[in-house]
């Protein structure tokens, strides 16, 4: 049986080769990487017998293993959505970050968009509570704004798109901003997700209408929150284009469902 010591989230690996990826999402995350020694084999019996027996031991799963490996890993584990364990599936790639279990009431989800920022990773939520929500707001900042600052530009931008908070699906940042002490506590106050991309994945697609001197002269970027907003939803179309309060930038994108499906659907 594999040990587990008592912790909020582990790394499994079918294949030592994920060790390096797992070791890396452990440093930044405080988790444990099992098993502590994996067999050669990607997928065998015993790897499978030994997670289900630490399965319950721990909140929050990270798999490092493709979809189909998993679901055969987590067959018949689960009891209940409000006491099983979170569960997210990351390919080796780093592609997708998928809640596969316990995505609302578990914190797979905001557990994904924590390991897609860690990876560069695209997570995929699934859940209707969050997926549904049509809006993506792309934020950018002077250091040190405060989250009062914050929130005032994220409602005067709010505003000018006729929506509400509520609305609003993830937040999207570059990675040098991904860290100030006001944006992080604006979106832990507002539970709300962060998608960050890097500096080099904005510098290949600009896509901003309105060039920032300042931006380019601070950061080497053409612009943060718009970017940041369309790279977060790519199918998704400029609702709010950049709108600065005060330090603060904010754009809104929309991917409403009904820009996509206009007409019910009916039955013959």
């Amino acid at each position: 049986m594999t040990a587990v010591s008592p912790t909020n989230t582990a790394i499994w690996i079918v294949r030592e080769s994920a060790r390096p990826l797992a070791c890396h999402l452990a440093a930044s995350l405080g988790a444990q990487v099992l098993p502590k020694v994996s067999e050669p084999e990607a997928e065998t019996a015993s790897n499978r017998e030994q997670f289900g027996e630490a399965f319950s031991n721990v909140t929050h799963w990270i798999l490092l293993m493709a979809c189909g490996i998993a679901s055969r890993y987590i067959a018949a584990l689960p009891r209940d959505k409000h006491t099983d364990p979170a569960v997210v599936v990351l390919d080796e790639a780093c592609r997708f970050a998928i809640p596969l279990l316990g995505g609302h009431e578990g914190g797979a989800n905001t557990l994904a968009y924590r390991v897609a920022s860690l990876t560069g990773a695209t997570p995929v939520i699934t859940t209707a509570t969050e997926a549904l929500k049509p809006l993506t707001l792309g934020i950018g900042c002077r250091r040190g704004m405060s989250a009062a600052r914050i929130d005032a530009a994220v409602q005067n931008a709010l505003q000018q798109a006729k929506a509400t908070l509520a609305e609003v699906r993830e937040i999207a940042t570059v990675d040098i901003k991904a860290t100030e002490p006001g944006l992080q506590e604006w979106l832990a106050a507002n539970a709300l997700p962060l998608r960050v991309f890097s500096s080099a994945q904005l510098a290949h697609r600009p896509l901003t209408a309105s060039p920032s001197d300042w931006v380019q002269r601070s950061v080497g970027l053409a612009g943060v929150c718009e970017p940041c907003a369309l790279l977060a939803s790519p199918r998704g179309s400029l609702l709010v284009p950049k709108l600065a309060t005060a330090g603060v930038t904010v754009a809104v994108v929309s991917d409403a469902l009904s820009s996509f499906f206009p007409s019910p659907c009916t039955v013959n």
